[in-house]
């Protein structure tokens, strides 16, 4: 058959998901990367004629050069790599299932990720964007004290999320944060954010909240339910463009493992706050003083 139908291909995607999900025990986010990164393909195929148990190695490789020249939606090469390790994995269980006798996407090379410094924003306009939300409203709160949290704890947008109110010791000035592979941290609560916090739990949280909808997320949409990814993006996306800054949600934990180094916080300690595993991750941070560096060797070397 030229293309595997969309009833068998649908089976074996939820096999595959059990098997991720059962045997791999992959987090929750990972398995969803991978069968975002499945189906894409097998959408792929179904246009082109494809047929997953025979696709070959020069097929993964125009399908993978299609998508980083695709006109309106383009992934760059660290995309490239996620979606090559998802399929490593796919092709992988279909052998498992006697679907195919080889993997293809074994011969695919993976692509070397491009070096790239985060953006980070001044302390200067990290202020400016928290005091431009307005909190005249549940959801201005909300907004004030998500984004004062993320940059006070540094997190992942995924770990604001998954935030609980029974997860929050305020008195104590820390919050129990869910990271990746589903690791546990303490992390410590500055004094801006806690009071955000306080204000949000008395004043907004209440009235977002609704009596159908039983939820402990700490930081709730205009349902009741627990605001998402999305929603997160698109509030913080709205702010920064009225300031014309920009930047991502993301950039406030780059600013905040940033600002910790500029102040002299050591390395490590930095790594754990942001739930690395490797301290080669937390080093990326250490770039954002090169400017410094190349400003005091300009300025005092005799022959600069």
């Amino acid at each position: 058959m030229a293309v595997r139908e969309s009833a068998q291909l649908g089976s074996l995607l939820e096999r595959f998901q059990d098997y991720l999900m059962i045997e791999l025990k992959l987090s929750q986010r990972t398995v969803e990367t991978y069968m975002r990164a499945c189906r894409n393909l097998g959408t792929y195929c179904a246009k082109r004629g494809f047929d997953l148990c025979t696709l070959s190695s020069g097929e993964i490789i125009q399908y993978l050069i299609d998508r980083q020249t695709a006109v309106e939606t383009p992934v760059d090469q660290r995309t490239i790599a996620k979606i090559l390790s998802a399929l490593r994995s796919f092709f992988n269980f279909m052998i498992i299932e006697q679907e195919r006798g080889s993997n293809p996407a074994l011969l695919v090379e993976t692509p070397k990720a491009e070096h790239r410094v985060p953006g980070v924003l001044a302390v200067a306009d990290v202020e400016r964007l928290l005091d431009a939300i307005d909190t005249g409203c549940p959801a201005g709160l909300r907004d004030r004290a998500l984004f004062e949290v993320i940059y006070s704890c540094g997190l992942r947008i995924s770990e604001a999320v998954e935030l609980l109110v029974d997860r929050l010791y305020l008195r104590e000035g820390l919050i129990r944060v869910i990271g990746k592979g589903e690791k546990e941290r303490l992390v410590p609560v500055g004094g801006e954010a806690i009071a955000w916090l306080e204000r949000y739990l008395e004043h907004g949280r209440p009235k977002l909240a609704k009596p159908t909808v039983r939820t402990q997320k700490l930081f709730l949409n205009h349902r009741g339910q627990g605001l998402s990814r999305k929603g997160m993006w698109k509030r913080f996306r709205d702010i920064a463009d009225q300031l014309g800054i920009d930047a991502k949600v993301h950039t406030l934990r780059h600013s905040y493992a940033t600002h910790l180094l500029d102040g002299g916080a050591d390395l490590r300690a930095v790594q754990e706050l942001l739930g690395h595993a490797d301290i080669s991750t937390t080093q990326i941070y250490t770039h954002v003083g090169r400017d410094d560096l190349r400003r005091y060797h300009a300025d005092y070397h005799p022959r600069a």
